[in-house]
């Protein structure tokens, strides 16, 4: 059967994930995290997306990111992957695959949704039990949102410009954001959605995307099994 071409419309954020292939590392230097920073640069110039949040770790990718063209998403991320993974054969000697299939993505409602998605996004590190404070892990936007470091791959959402009126209050609102945990249900709805393609985001959202796009962005409602009849085999 062939696949459903991505949801991909201009102007709506999707949280991202690109895995290693069986988890297997896909960054295993420091120069290899900043390979990767450096060409997602240029493609998400070239290919007009804006990345709003990231990390890197080291077996997977995410990233919180807006298309302003047509498929822009999805030409990013393929020639990204291409580069990056003849890059990582040369360097260690390997052949094959890296990834595990095609990244996964979802559609992030901006109000009340996108800075949750953002904040879950540079918790990574934390629930890995890597560090126990995001601002000690290098690979993600935490520096930048909440630290006010300058990065060329960062491009702040409205939603984030709005939490203050200057970049020092931005800063300061988006830290003290994470004074409170994740719901456990948000993370796994984020976890979700994102594998299965589907929507982050209140119901009017997925209603107004359902419409749009003429595509179901929830889980199918679990109905009653079919009775079994005795002559059935």
């Amino acid at each position: 059967m062939a696949r459903l071409p991505r949801l991909s419309p201009i102007g709506i954020p999707q949280h991202i994930i690109q895995r290693g292939n069986n988890r297997q590392a896909c960054f295993s230097s420091e120069q290899d995290f900043a390979a990767y920073a450096n060409w997602l640069k240029e493609y998400a110039e070239r290919y007009r997306v804006l990345i709003h949040a990231w990390v890197f770790m080291t077996n997977h990718v995410h990233l919180l990111a807006t298309p302003l063209a047509d498929n822009a998403v999805s030409n990013m991320m393929q020639a990204l992957g291409r580069l990056y993974v003849r890059y990582y054969n040369r360097e260690y000697r390997r052949t094959g695959t890296l990834w595990e299939g095609r990244f996964k993505s979802s559609l992030v409602q901006s109000d009340n949704y996108l800075l949750l998605c953002s904040r879950y996004i540079e918790l990574n590190p934390v629930r890995a039990c890597m560090v126990n404070d995001p601002a000690a892990y290098r690979w993600s936007s935490y520096h930048s949102s909440a630290l006010g470091v300058e990065s060329d791959l960062h491009s702040p959402h409205l939603e984030y410009i709005a939490l203050g009126s200057s970049p020092e209050h931005r800063c300061e609102v988006y830290r003290s954001l994470f004074q409170e945990l994740l719901e456990e249900k948000l993370i796994s709805d984020i976890r979700q959605a994102t594998n299965k393609g589907m929507a982050i985001g209140n119901d009017r959202f997925k209603d107004e995307i359902e419409f749009n796009l003429d595509r179901r962005v929830r889980p199918k409602k679990a109905g009653r099994p079919r009775a079994c009849h005795r002559h059935e085999k």
